[in-house]
């Protein structure tokens, strides 16, 4: 019985002229992957400017990035991807896998941002000092010294954002976006069988997740095993 509603969701073409349901998820994991991987980069250029501007000295500098965060981390991010679809791009054909890109870069970066800011204060305050006193600017002590040891302290905290950022992606088929989510629910939509495309996209996700958590483990034990020698 199982059998038969593998073959009928994965294997056979399904109806309508569409090609066979693991293609369609292949199709889908393509899509998903792309959106997760630019809005990554996004989000981390973005979130570093942001989180650097947080730690400034000056307010009119502090003020701009605080009311950005807290404006972002303070609405669904389903709601600012129909923003940025029905309101930003509401006079534009875009592609829907780049209106995603931004939306789910912008709302990463607000996250990113604390992560930066913490890792930031997780260094000597010390070593600023010691770099401007042997005439470093601050930028680049900050771009030289600061950045590269917060970020080794933060790898934990930016790989859990990248896993939710991926999972988030799920909801890219609300603005027509087909990706590995929408491409499983139109095979449940064409099959009238739930079980095997649903149960299909969830394990793509866990593996994808468990991947992605593996990678970054390992990277960790690896800069760890740096620092210890």
């Amino acid at each position: 019985m199982w059998w038969s509603r593998i073959q009928q969701c994965l294997i056979d073409p399904l109806p309508n002229g569409l090609p066979p349901g693991w293609k369609m998820l292949l199709d889908g994991l393509g899509t998903t992957l792309m959106i997760t991987a630019l809005a990554v980069c996004l989000g981390v250029a973005l979130g570093t400017v942001l989180g650097v501007m947080r730690m400034s000295k000056r307010w009119w500098i502090r003020l701009p990035a605080r009311l950005y965060t807290d404006l972002i981390r303070g609405t669904p991010v389903l709601v600012q991807l129909f923003i940025i679809n029905f309101i930003v791009f509401a006079s534009v054909q875009a592609d829907k896998w780049l209106v995603a890109v931004i939306a789910f870069g912008l709302n990463s970066a607000a996250y990113v941002s604390e992560i930066v800011r913490a890792g930031i204060q997780s260094v000597n305050p010390g070593q600023m000092d010691a770099a401007r006193s042997l005439g470093m600017p601050g930028g680049m002590a900050m771009r030289e010294i600061i950045l590269p040891q917060a970020f080794r302290n933060i790898l934990p905290a930016l790989g859990n954002e990248f896993v939710v950022l991926l999972k988030e992606t799920s909801v890219v088929g609300f603005i027509g976006g087909m990706d590995l989510m929408r491409m499983g629910d139109i095979i449940r939509s064409k099959t009238y069988e739930a079980y095997v495309p649903l149960l299909s996209v969830a394990a793509v996700y866990l593996v994808l997740t468990l991947g992605i958590a593996a990678l970054l483990q390992r990277l960790e034990r690896r800069l760890n095993w740096g620092r210890e020698r």
